[in-house]
């Protein structure tokens, strides 16, 4: 069997949050598996060598989609394309910092040329500086205006917008209970929980952080407390599946007819969390 390695392991050694590794997922690049008696997403030595692939790609400035472009056909032709046009976009890239460093030596020569032995010289030079736009409309603008809004054009041109995975506020909710391992395997066999880790918490087995519909939950050892959550289930096969698994040592009802769901149950569970399932 080849060796799994953890979300968190994963994290460490690629410096890498979980949730890119979870974006990752969801974009169908790398996957994950789950032990039977084990609630963390795995990795097997296939998905450790794709995420090596992903990340050295990424270096290379190369977007997620034509990353999924790359994986998603056989051979070769598709990463020599990919990589042509970035080689293409670097020369365009070049060009542009070609042209802005002659747009820089420019105001170079017209700040050299100013007379700061004159106050208002240097006070204008800080206006041009704080306002370039506000000066452009200034008639009392001396400088090139050409140069200018070419520079504007130039740096626009310039500016990055990697892809950046968004990062949700973090709030979270605590749950306090005897077991927390076994408290996140069972809330992962029943919401699909996803069990992830945080590179600002040190997580270890018995501080787990965890995602009910992206919602994050912070499991941690402690003395169980009144504290409930309300989840809303895909279906009433799902609802009433879920309170059948957390009924076991605990207790419960449920109700019908109410009008904005077929069905809704009041749960306790074992670990003295309290639920409120719906549809």
């Amino acid at each position: 069997m080849k060796e799994l390695v953890k979300v968190r392991d994963m994290s460490l050694r690629y410096d890498i949050s979980a949730r890119a590794l979870k974006y990752y997922e969801d974009m169908g690049l790398i996957s994950s598996t789950r032990g039977d008696d084990y609630a963390y997403r795995m990795y097997d030595e296939d998905a450790v060598k794709r995420l090596e692939q992903i990340l050295i790609l990424r270096k290379l400035n190369i977007s997620i989609k034509d990353i999924r472009r790359v994986f998603g056909a056989p051979g070769s032709d598709v990463v020599l394309e990919v990589l042509n046009e970035k080689v293409g976009d670097i020369d365009d890239e070049v060009a542009l910092l070609h042209e802005l460093k002659g747009i820089i030596l420019e105001f170079i020569r017209q700040i050299k040329d100013a007379d700061f032995s004159n106050d208002g010289d240097v006070k204008l030079l800080y206006e041009k500086a704080r306002d370039i736009e506000t000066q452009l409309i200034n008639t009392g603008y001396d400088g090139n205006a050409a140069n200018v809004n070419r520079l504007l054009e130039v740096t626009e041109k310039l500016e990055r917008k990697p892809e950046i995975i968004k990062r949700l506020p973090y709030f979270y909710l605590h749950l306090h209970v005897s077991d927390p391992v076994a408290a996140a395997k069972l809330y992962s066999e029943v919401f699909g929980a996803e069990i992830t880790s945080d590179e600002v918490l040190p997580l270890d087995d018995h501080y787990i952080m965890m995602e009910i519909n992206n919602f994050p939950i912070l499991v941690r050892p402690g003395e169980a407390l009144q504290q409930g959550c309300s989840v809303r289930l895909a279906s009433e096969e799902d609802l009433r599946r879920a309170y059948d698994v957390l009924i076991q040592d605990g207790k419960g009802m449920l109700e019908t007819h109410w009008h904005w769901t077929p069905v809704l149950a009041h749960v306790t569970d074992k670990y003295n969390v309290s639920w409120m399932l719906c549809v």
